[in-house]
């Protein structure tokens, strides 16, 4: 199921705060579209955009998120390795700040709307699966994430890590642009 921010008006929600549904025999109950976020990011200013909406949607669902982000793997192709002593554990440490970092602006987004919020990252060469098991891991129900961030060309060439979800997740996306 793909859906776009600008689907939003059209789901079957009245409001935000209104979540009494009707049933085929006139019997009410109490529904949440969505209970769980996960909210990817890969620190470009537009997932730093999609975590501030994705975060709004989940209070105003009454939901709670996940910000997860993807540290790249370590490669190295060269046949002098005793000039890499230390550089693969100082480039993990440099993912783990990173992964910090951009998480903390998650939490702290969370917080400051009253938003319950859980951070999780991992290590990977392919950050769209990563993204499609962290959801599936923590019992998300919706993935929200930006249509496009750091790669620019590159991710054009080789197709962009939403569209990668997009394709492979069974869990809805919401695509923030």
């Amino acid at each position: 199921m793909v859906l776009r921010w600008s689907d939003a008006p059209t789901w079957p929600v009245r409001s935000a705060g209104d979540r009494e549904w009707t049933d085929k025999e006139g019997t009410k109950e109490e529904t949440n579209m969505f209970m769980h976020i996960l909210l990817p990011t890969d620190g470009s200013p537009l997932s730093e955009a999609a975590v501030r909406q994705g975060i709004q949607f989940a209070k105003g669902i009454n939901a709670k998120v996940t910000g997860f982000y993807v540290v790249p793997e370590f490669h190295v192709f060269t046949y002098r390795t005793e000039m890499l002593e230390g550089t693969k554990g100082q480039l993990a440490k440099d993912g783990r700040t990173h992964a910090r970092q951009y998480l903390g602006v998650i939490e702290n987004a969370a917080k400051e709307a009253g938003v319950t919020c859980d951070t999780a990252f991992a290590t990977s060469d392919h950050p769209y699966e990563a993204i499609i098991q962290a959801a599936e891991k923590k019992g998300c129900d919706l993935i929200v994430m930006a249509s496009h961030g750091k790669r620019g060309v590159q991710g054009i060439l080789i197709g962009s890590e939403t569209q990668k979800v997009l394709t492979h997740s069974k869990i809805p996306v919401l695509v923030y642009r």
